[in-house]
């Protein structure tokens, strides 16, 4: 029963990244760094405190009283996460929500299974004992998973025309796309990195009388931080550069519409770490490193299933959804190993 908690939080985690996206496409009349900064203020700033206070016995206590090498590296992984965040939104720009989440987070959960494990000495687990044994081939299918959903997206891009792949995804760039979509993966991986570093932070939290379930709502105030650094001056930036300053004030713009869809999409965003921390809390703590897949999965899941729906994929060869289908078995195929490793 608690592994099958774990899969289900997991899965509630994943549908609510797969799904942030949407609310943007509400958006209307500003430019993409402005609707991306002030979701950000609610998912990054607003929303992690809120629900830090709500759920966390005296978070601030737990956070000043970690020593300042537990900060910084928090801080430092969220920075780092927060180039592979802002990248992210590039990566569906360019790609749409299904092929650019499949892209990006098959980097994502390749480092950030694989590499806490390598770093903690315990890569050895993974090959010796069969609950290892099967979290690895989780981790295995799942991969081939999202490379079968990206050559869908390669098959796409040949068999539709120029104005069909506008037509589907505005600003559709394969090649400037993947690009951006593997610097995400890679630097997003560093927030499963945070959440290690900022652990102390957790353990101040639980001996404060915090539920086990809520422990990492005290990590993210911290973490989240570093990613709202990084966007912050990236968005800033852009709308320096595109005279888009205006956007937050304009009268002649829908900005109660704008306001309220775009701080949906970022607490939306916050809530796929609000429930991967209870995930987490269900599965076995020496495999606690293989929820990141299956969170990842989900994610690639709901999203994929998103873009059908939105005819991303509209003019696509049936061979096409067929590979695309495919790839989604896999991905679903890969949570179930992973939950049956941590069962075993």
């Amino acid at each position: 029963m608690s592994s099958i908690l774990g899969v289900f939080f997991h899965a509630l985690g994943g549908y609510a990244s797969g799904s942030f996206y949407i609310p943007f496409r509400r958006v209307r009349e500003w430019a993409w760094e402005s609707a991306w900064i002030v979701g950000g203020v609610a998912s990054w700033i607003l929303v992690p405190w809120l629900m830090s206070w709500l759920t966390v016995s005296n978070p601030l206590e737990s956070i000043t009283g970690a020593n300042q090498s537990t900060l910084w590296w928090t801080y430092f992984f969220g920075v780092l996460w927060g180039i592979g965040g802002l990248t992210f939104g590039l990566s569906m720009r360019y790609l749409g929500i299904s092929l650019g989440m499949a892209v990006a987070l098959g980097y994502c959960s390749a480092f950030g299974t694989l590499v806490p494990p390598i770093w903690d000495g315990k890569f050895n687990d993974l090959i010796t004992t069969r609950t290892g044994q099967f979290t690895l081939a989780g981790v295995l299918v799942c991969l081939i998973g999202i490379g079968i959903c990206g050559i869908a997206g390669v098959r796409k891009e040949k068999e539709l025309n120029p104005e069909e792949q506008k037509a589907t995804v505005a600003e559709f760039n394969l090649r400037k796309g993947i690009v951006v979509a593997t610097v995400s993966g890679i630097l997003s991986a560093c927030f499963n990195f945070g959440l290690t570093a900022g652990k102390p932070i957790a353990e101040l939290a639980l001996k404060g009388g915090t539920n086990p379930l809520f422990q990492n709502n005290a990590v993210y105030p911290v973490l989240l931080l570093g990613g709202f650094t990084t966007n912050f001056i990236w968005c800033m930036a852009l709308n320096r550069r595109n005279k888009s300053f205006g956007d937050y004030l304009a009268k002649d713009k829908p900005l109660a519409n704008n306001y309220l869809w775009a701080i949906l999409a970022g607490t939306t965003w916050y809530f796929q770490f609000f429930f991967y921390g209870m995930g987490d809390a269900y599965l076995p703590a020496e495999f606690r490193y293989a929820g990141w897949t299956m969170h990842m999965a989900f994610i690639i899941t709901f999203s994929t299933l998103w873009g059908l729906y939105l005819n991303e994929w509209k003019g696509a060869s049936p061979a096409t959804y067929r590979v695309v289908y495919t790839g989604l078995a896999l991905i679903v195929l890969s949570t179930i190993l992973i939950g049956m490793g941590s069962q075993l």
